[in-house]
Parts: structure tokens; C-alpha cells; sequence
């Protein structure tokens, strides 16, 4: 009876709790999608022909490069100043300064100012909010 009123958390892996359940919603959604219209995803083959063809593949995949190349690099990043969220600073200034380039159409002087101010303001302010006000880490 007295185990009734004791708490025990495992730390190592309470914190994977909500994304399990949230993973497993979206699973069986995903399937109850596929299984509801499952004719018609056979038969988009040409639509994505189509699309692929008349896509921005060097902005599409640059931004998928760019994406993986940026959450790769963050924790080896971070490992070097360890707890004090210069990984997530180090790493997101170039990624918000590459990305924003990647979408230009006009890459003058005076429309790559905006984007360099952006890129070195956004992500030192995130990290500020993050590390000082609300006392959390990033990587």
C-alpha cells in the first residue's frame, strides 16, 4: 500500500514519452490515410513526374543539403563549448545566412544586407532568450 504514494522517474528516458505517443498517433493516421486513398496514391505517379520536372531542384535540394548539413553539425559544434548553447549559435548564423542566399533571386549589395543583418540578429537573439531569460540550453 505505501508504493501507492511513491514517485520514481527515470530521467534517462521520461523525456521520451510525448514523442513516442505522438509518433504512434501519427502512425496509425498516416496508415488510415494510405489505407482511405490508397487508389489514388497509386496512381500519382505522373503527378510527381510532373512536379519534379518543373520544380527548383537547386533550391529544393540545396535546402534538404543545407537542413541536414545544419542539424549534423549543431552537437559536434556545441561539444566543443559544452552547455552554453554556441553549437545552436555557431551553426545557425551561417544556415539562416545560406538559406536566405539560396532563395535570392537578386543578390545585390543592398538585398544581401537584409539577409546578413537577419542571419547574425535572429539566431543571437534566439540563443540570448534561450540562454539567459528562460535558463535553458540549446545544443
Amino acid at each position: 500500500m505505501g508504493d501507492l504514494t511513491r514517485v520514481t522517474i527515470d530521467f534517462e528516458r521520461s523525456h521520451l514519452v510525448f514523442p513516442t505517443i505522438v509518433a504512434a498517433v501519427l502512425a496509425v493516421l498516416g496508415l488510415a490515410i494510405v489505407l482511405r486513398d490508397r487508389r489514388r496514391i497509386a496512381g500519382a505517379g505522373a503527378h510527381w513526374r510532373g512536379i519534379w520536372r518543373d520544380m527548383d531542384r537547386v533550391r529544393f535540394l540545396g535546402t534538404l543539403a543545407l537542413t541536414l548539413l545544419y542539424f549534423t553539425l549543431m552537437v559536434p559544434v556545441g561539444r566543443i563549448w559544452p552547455n552554453t548553447g554556441l553549437g545552436f549559435l555557431v551553426c545557425s548564423i551561417p544556415f539562416v545566412l545560406a538559406t536566405g542566399l539560396l532563395f535570392m533571386h537578386d543578390r545585390g549589395w543592398r538585398q544581401v544586407l537584409p539577409v546578413v543583418a537577419v542571419a547574425g540578429i535572429a539566431p543571437t537573439f534566439v540563443w540570448w532568450l534561450f540562454t539567459y531569460p528562460f535558463f535553458l540550453t540549446l545544443p
